[in-house]
């Protein structure tokens, strides 16, 4: 029974590790959560536009590599070195902390539904890591799971729904601690932990 949810926790794991960071979107989601305004549709679009990214490129990849085994060891090795780098930038930020945490006050007053649905768009669709993260990370590890990379995207999609949920519903609490600079250098300790044994396991199956 474990072995067949291991790619399952494998991939919440890897999903959490990529999408916990300080950056844009989860200040506007925590912000959102503050006000209390929109926050059941700004969670869903996070998590539902991370769900559809996450099975293109578990497909995406997947394809390719049964297509052409060989791909694998393509894959492996580049997912694996950016998975390390991502490793090292974390590490970088627990021993040179930018010494500011996680902004939630800033920014334009609580304005109507459509517009917090149009910039929680644009902050998915239009950041270029988005598609780094859930789409080639995510799908170039859950390929090195062969036939079990589904069951691997739907553990880094559910990662994706409990972390936006947990800063839009619980924003009230997690805003006093996300606030906290030393709150996110033990995030990033484990952040980078995760990257940085997920990228040598990547490499050394490759």
């Amino acid at each position: 029974m474990t072995s067949a949810f291991a790619p399952a926790f494998a991939g919440f794991g890897t999903g959490l590790s990529l999408i916990v960071a300080i950056g844009a979107q989860n200040a506007f989601v925590l912000r959102q959560g503050i006000r209390r305004d929109a926050v059941l549709a700004v969670v869903g679009i996070c998590a539902l536009s991370d769900a559809v990214l996450i099975a293109l490129g578990v497909g995406g990849v997947g394809a390719v590599v049964v297509a052409w085994p060989a791909a694998l060891t393509v894959v492996g090795w580049i997912g694996g070195l950016f998975l390390l780098g991502y490793g090292a930038l974390a590490a970088r930020r627990v021993v040179r902390p930018a010494g500011t945490g996680l902004d939630a006050e800033g920014g334009a007053a609580a304005g109507s539904r459509r517009r917090a649905v149009l910039t929680c768009l644009a902050l998915t669709w239009l950041n270029p890591h988005v598609y780094l993260d859930t789409v080639f990370l995510v799908g170039s590890v859950a390929a090195d799971h062969g036939p079990a990379r589904w069951t691997f995207g739907v553990g880094a999609a559910l990662a994706s729904l409990c972390w936006f949920a947990a800063l839009g519903f619980g924003a009230r609490l997690l805003g006093r601690f996300l606030a906290r600079p030393a709150a996110w250098r033990v995030l990033d300790a484990l952040v980078a932990a995760t990257m940085i044994v997920l990228g040598v396991t990547l490499i050394a199956g490759a």
